[in-house]
């Protein structure tokens, strides 16, 4: 029976062209398996110098010769499916894929052992398909026919590859709950690694509020921008995106929107900040574990994985508020809320709560479980959770 260290090892990612929550994912993952060989569909080197990514040879798909693929990568969406299953995995006993759209449609034998770490079923095609289609000015016409077509030709797919996968690990149990709603699959839940040691929790707090995030229209940028801009309340804005010029003008003089900054900047603005703000439904939410890895609390709204990461006042030791709908007005009562019981969120607390979330429990948690997969696979045995 050969053992886990001597097994090929294929890691699977959907396109490498920033430095993103999931691409941390992927690089705790090599960290793991250090000897893996990782397979994109776009591959932008030019973007990840400085990141855990830079000179690492990835082997790509058709798509990265496809005009303007790394810019414009998301329009090749059609393809996708196509792409990932020409991806030569012959020589390995292992296949690892990091999925949030495609990844896990790769093709394996019956004697190569598939585990899937997904962080979401892909969104735009299954629970946010019809937001998707009203928010990009789809939602009637001709184009409307062609990406509804387009969409459920991404379902039904998705659907398939789904049974290709031997076991999932999902990102929050929320994750895992979509995944059995959708697939009908089990999941164990392997929540993503976090740099905790990174941040500060013990630096003064100043009077501005701060949201980082990238400008799509789950994320509710333009949510907090407006709500904020009611109030007065100082509020500085970090990242970039599609929406990023839409929400900017609408900001008032109290709201600074920096764009996008670089990790040490994002840093120290979140151990500054007397809070950190979110309106998006996450499937886990990284950053809001950083924030209060900086001491910082954090105003969130009280659906997805961000129940799974923040302390909810009122509670012994609270780490956040909650609020429970994607209004200003409920996002107005939150801040108000916070305010009010704003001694009761110390950063201490804030940091023993990130805690949970660390990198060298993230590498013992997935080490562990693909060796428990691996090893039953080896025996032969039926892998199931």
């Amino acid at each position: 029976m050969k053992s886990l260290a001597e097994a090929r090892v294929a890691l699977i990612f959907e396109w490498i062209n920033r430095s993103g929550g999931s691409e941390q994912v992927v690089a705790e993952i090599r960290k793991v398996f250090p000897n893996a060989d990782l397979f994109a569909l776009i591959h932008d080197a030019e973007s990840l110098k400085g990141t855990p990514f830079e000179g690492v040879p990835v082997r790509t798909s058709f798509i990265q010769s496809l005009p303007k693929a790394k810019e414009k990568y998301q329009s090749y969406l059609p393809l996708m499916p196509l792409a990932v299953e020409q991806f030569d995995l012959r020589h390995y006993n292992l296949v690892i894929s990091s999925n949030h759209a495609v990844g896990k449609g790769v093709l394996t034998r019956v004697d190569q052992l598939h585990v899937c770490y997904i962080h979401t079923p892909i969104r735009y095609a299954w629970d946010l398909y019809l937001d998707y289609l009203t928010e990009s000015g789809m939602d009637r016409g001709l184009r409307s026919w062609v990406a509804r077509a387009v969409l459920h030709y991404l379902r039904v797919w998705d659907s398939s590859a789904a049974n290709r996968v031997d076991a999932y690990v999902a990102n929050s149990s929320y994750v895992a709950r979509r995944i059995y709603k959708l697939y009908r699959r089990p999941a164990r839940v392997i929540y993503p690694p976090v740099k905790v040691e990174r941040y500060r929790p013990d630096l003064p707090r100043e009077e501005f509020f701060v949201a980082v995030s990238r400008f799509v229209p789950y994320k509710h940028m333009s949510l907090i921008v407006e709500t904020f801009s009611r109030t007065g309340r100082p509020l500085v804005v970090i990242g970039d995106g599609p929406e990023f010029k839409k929400v900017q003008r609408t900001a008032d003089f109290n709201v600074k929107l920096l764009g996008y900054q670089p990790d040490e900047v994002v840093a120290d603005y979140l151990q500054r900040a007397r809070a950190f703000v979110i309106a998006a439904d996450e499937d886990f939410g990284i950053t809001p574990v950083e924030a209060q890895a900086a001491g910082c609390p954090i105003i969130a709204y009280g659906r997805g994985g961000t129940l799974e990461t923040v302390v909810g006042w009122p509670t012994t030791d609270p780490t956040g508020v909650f609020f429970d709908n994607q209004t200003p007005e409920a996002l107005q009562e939150a801040v108000k809320t916070f305010e009010r019981h704003e001694a009761e969120f110390k950063p201490a607390a804030c940091r023993r709560s990130a805690e949970r979330f660390g990198q060298e429990r993230f590498q013992r948690e997935l080490r562990a479980t693909v060796e428990e997969l691996w090893n039953r696979f080896q025996r032969g045995e039926r892998i199931e959770w």
